[in-house]
């Protein structure tokens, strides 16, 4: 009677504890499938160069060679690569188009024109390929050995289920019932060791194996103790593992919740599922202690991914006004370097603020605003590469011309005539290269220095020749200097200065031929004030006649240093300084009306009386130098 009863409750454990493995089952099946999309920070690889892309495939690559590839691994390198495509294919598009319009360019058809992507370009496709390609090799791996783990379990199964119905159907001594034992925990290690199935069948299979493995503990009564051991060893270790989540859970206060937290803490999930049941009285408070660190995790995360939503729209809000700014950019356009390199470091400013402005954006609307904004960028940047083109060619034609002028002067040089015509022709080539633009500057010092040997050769060959002329310009200048004096002298003896003198100072002095140029304008104006103070030394003049007479001297002497196309030049030049004056010392007499009776605006007012006085003296000399200029005319 006691037997019977025994085994009535037995029977009755037994169907508790497999209700209480369902449960449990489904509960870890819950977690296990329990998937928190992960939202990590939109990758923008359109701004990447193609070694960068090589770089972030090759990495992506390297993660999912080794034995231990995980399929989170594999995801994460298939959305790389997915990411990359069209990067790539924008990049051949762009390649191909550029090299075809190139081919026109230079042949004017596109008949015949092909291409082929370099290198890099064939890298990139050929690690696209290889990952797709491990992806699929993984996968199809992992479903033939989920088939081949289903044969596996189901046989293990069968060999259990004989162990128990052999151990019903028959009385064992000890012998027996430890070499059964010895199968059954050989059978329980193969079963922990073989992989995962087919979800649609794991669930029975494990409804099954536990039943099975109930049957086998309320047969082997003789074993009861030790079944009870075991479930006590499997408590502990569960509380282990318990406390091992709980550490996770506590270390959020010092770290973020990430990808690598989950990881962990399913790690440690899959340890907790191979674990064999608990006592029954413990069972279920372990499973719930566990459980609640679980879903500790989840709630941080979830609630992780709400507080990631307000940053990306913050994140997103800022790069939008960015990107704004930026637009205004893609229009610009201007002729000089100076404007477009200021725009540049605008741009590049732009730039930077965007990559400062760190975090995650909504999905969809960060990649496109991602593509706006670098395709503005690259917008900007093609047209300022199109405007240095023709700034390029434009240095071309330049650096021609400057060849040409080169070849002429040293082709004067080679004949080895110095004559006036010749002079006048290097001279003329020198005026026209100042007149040619700036040269790349590759060639900008060696085409320089080949013009400036050439033009040096040719006159210092010259100055060699005229060594002679130079020394007679010495000795005009000497005796000019000798008439100064005895001008100046002849101005000190008031009693003995004429009008006859006067005239036969001036025509000695024009009886004098040049003096070197460099001596010029010193003699010139000391043969003017040695005039001028002789003028004054005649009583005989009046001071109109001595006016007229002074200014007949320095017409002379204007006319003796220029052609008339230069009198006309300073002439012109000379009226443009005067009008801008009178307009200057209008303007500042109408300023000073509006100053009112301060310290501050009596210091103004002195400092713009002082201008209009040295405006209008200069206006005075400009104005008689004006007279001199109209009368050599």
């Amino acid at each position: 009677m006691a037997q019977e009863e025994r085994d009535a409750l037995d029977n009755t454990e037994q169907e508790e504890e497999l209700t209480k493995k369902s449960d449990d089952s489904l509960d870890m099946e819950m977690h296990e499938d329990l998937e928190v999309e992960e939202t990590s920070e939109v990758a923008d690889y359109s701004h990447m160069s193609k070694q960068e892309l090589i770089e972030v495939l090759e990495k992506e690559h390297s993660t999912i060679t080794g034995e231990a590839t995980t399929p989170a691994q594999l995801k994460r390198a298939d959305e790389v690569v997915r990411e990359i495509r069209p990067v790539l294919d924008q990049i051949k598009r762009t390649e191909w188009e550029e090299a075809r319009e190139k081919y026109k360019s230079d042949t004017g058809s596109e008949e015949g024109f092909e291409y082929k992507h370099d290198e890099q370009t064939h890298r990139i496709e050929e690690l696209c390929r290889e990952i797709r390609s491990r992806k699929n090799s993984f996968y199809q791996n992992l479903e033939k050995n989920k088939e081949k783990n289903f044969s596996s379990k189901t046989a293990l199964l069968q060999r259990l289920r004989e162990l128990v119905e052999a151990e019903e159907s028959r009385e064992t001594d000890a012998a027996d019932m430890k070499a059964s034992w010895e199968e059954f925990k050989k059978i329980q290690e193969e079963w922990k060791s073989a992989g995962n199935i087919s979800s649609p069948h794991n669930g029975t299979l494990w409804a099954t194996y536990n039943a099975l493995v109930d049957r086998y503990f309320s047969i082997r009564n003789i074993y009861f103790e030790l079944k009870e051991l075991d479930r006590k060893r499997n408590a502990e270790l569960k509380a282990e593992l318990c406390e091992k989540v709980e550490g996770i859970v506590a270390s959020l206060e010092n770290r973020p919740m990430g990808r690598e937290v989950l990881e962990e803490a399913n790690q440690i999930f899959e340890e907790y599922k191979h674990v064999g049941p608990a006592p029954r009285e413990e069972q279920e408070e372990l499973w719930q202690r566990f459980k609640k660190s679980l879903d500790a995790l989840y709630d941080a995360r979830r609630s992780q991914h709400s507080d990631q939503k307000k940053t990306m729209a913050v994140t997103y809000e800022e790069k939008s006004k960015i990107y704004e700014t930026l637009v205004p950019f893609t229009s610009f356009s201007s002729g000089s370097i100076n404007d477009w390199n200021a725009k540049t470091k605008e741009i590049l400013a732009l730039q930077d603020q965007w990559v400062a402005t760190k975090g995650p954006m909504p999905r969809e609307e960060g990649k496109e605003l991602s593509r706006k904004f670098w395709g503005a960028l690259k917008t900007f940047f093609h047209n300022k590469g199109e405007f240095f083109k023709q700034l390029e060619s434009k240095r071309e034609q330049n650096l021609k011309a400057k060849t040409e002028l080169c070849e002429e002067v040293e082709q004067i040089l080679a004949t080895g005539e110095d004559n006036p015509q010749n002079t006048q022709r290097v001279i003329e080539l020198q005026k026209k290269w100042k007149t040619i633009g700036q040269v790349s500057e590759k060639f900008k010092d060696s085409i320089y220095q080949r013009f400036k040997q050439a033009c040096d050769a040719y006159f210092n060959k010259k100055r060699n020749k005229n060594q002679e002329v130079e020394k007679d310009f010495e000795e005009n200048l000497a005796r000019k200097k000798e008439l100064c004096e005895r001008i100046e002298s002849a101005a000190a003896e008031a009693g003995d200065s004429t009008l006859k003198q006067l005239n036969a100072f001036k025509e000695e002095w024009a009886s004098l031929g040049f003096v070197p140029k460099k001596d010029m304008q010193s003699i010139q104006k000391r043969y003017i004030n040695a005039i001028n103070t002789y003028v004054s030394a005649i009583g005989k003049l009046t001071s109109k006649e001595k006016e007229q007479v002074v200014l007949e001297s320095e017409v002379e002497m204007v006319r003796e240093g220029d052609s008339g196309r230069g009198l006309y030049r300073k002439e012109n030049d000379i009226r443009r300084k005067i009008s801008q004056l009178e307009n200057d010392i209008s303007l500042w007499q109408n300023n000073i009306e509006f100053f009112s009776k301060s310290k501050a605006s009596d210091k103004l007012r002195a400092d713009f009386e002082r201008k209009i006085k040295s405006a209008e003296d200069q206006l005075q000399d400009l104005k008689h130098q004006l007279t001199i200029i109209q009368e050599a005319i």
